[in-house]
């Protein structure tokens, strides 16, 4: 089994075709160096700084991760709001929302000698499953040229069909033993040219591969969720309100500054606060 690979030019409709077969595609060279070079240079400080805060067993010990993105780069509103993968995330998640919303936004650089990260679900952070439904989809935008030696994502292709009740798998013995059925054809690296972007359902099991290289890989994964869910991060008080009033209108929307329906209304009885508080 192979990951399917889709060019620029290439129309949304079987990107999500792919996407629901096998759990995730690859639209290579999405977008521009000039673009991935800005947000990558206005996410560096936020990596120097702060960027080992989340250590750990699952995050990794030689792994970089920052949030709080659309505080730090202003360059990175072109790739939350794409329009692939806004056509996307409407042809998917709104079959069970009126509208979404961003889940997380995250920068993830894997430093040479990072090892393998646990194969996990990104709608693990919700206890529930519905069937036949996805509650969020994942965009992975390639700052770097993912290769097979710096830590290019692993995914596990299908996984999004089978294995609904495991969400973490530590190592890949684990899930080569619990799972005998399923071939290690299936589990495939998302190698990629910078710019590139890696499509994935939230219930597709994948990971950051070790690096053995000498060079870093880079990577901004952004969620979207159903608006009726609790975003992962909390866009409020991760973006100053100061900052948020200049991004546009699709921005604040997937920030969350609207409501679903009759959820998370404000001020008018009829939920459209935005237009009597407007950012």
């Amino acid at each position: 089994m192979s990951m399917h690979y889709f060019d620029t030019d290439s129309e949304s409709k079987p990107i999500v075709e792919a996407l629901l077969q096998d759990g995730a595609a690859i639209i290579s060279n999405q977008v521009s160096d000039d673009l991935t070079d800005r947000v990558k240079a206005e996410l560096r400080d936020s990596f120097d700084s702060i960027g080992r805060y989340d250590e750990g067993d699952f995050n990794g010990y030689r792994t970089l991760r920052v949030s709080s993105i659309l505080a730090v780069s202003r360059s990175s509103s072109d790739l939350v709001a794409h329009q692939r993968v806004i056509d996307v995330a409407d042809a998917i998640l709104l079959n069970h929302c009126a509208s979404y919303q961003i889940g997380s936004l995250t920068g993830i650089e894997i430093l040479p000698g990072e090892t393998d990260q646990w194969l996990h679900t990104d709608d693990s952070i919700y206890p529930i499953q519905l069937a036949g439904m996805e509650l969020q989809i994942s965009a992975l935008w390639a700052l770097d040229d993912f290769g097979a030696t710096n830590g290019a994502t692993r995914v596990v292709l299908g996984s999004h069909r089978q294995h609904a009740n495991q969400r973490y798998y530590e190592t890949l013995e684990d899930f080569r033993r619990l799972n005998p059925g399923v071939s290690d054809d299936n589990i495939v690296q998302a190698t990629m040219p910078k710019g590139s972007l890696l499509l994935y359902l939230g219930k597709t099991l994948h990971g950051g591969c070790a690096n053995h290289a000498d060079s870093t890989r880079m990577a901004l994964v952004n969620t979207y969720s159903l608006g009726w869910l609790r975003q992962e991060e909390n866009q409020y008080l991760n973006v100053p309100r100061e900052q948020a009033e200049q991004y546009p209108r699709i921005i604040q929307d997937l920030m969350g500054y609207k409501p679903h329906r009759g959820l998370g209304t404000y001020q008018r009885p009829d939920g459209k606060w935005v237009e009597y508080d407007p950012l």
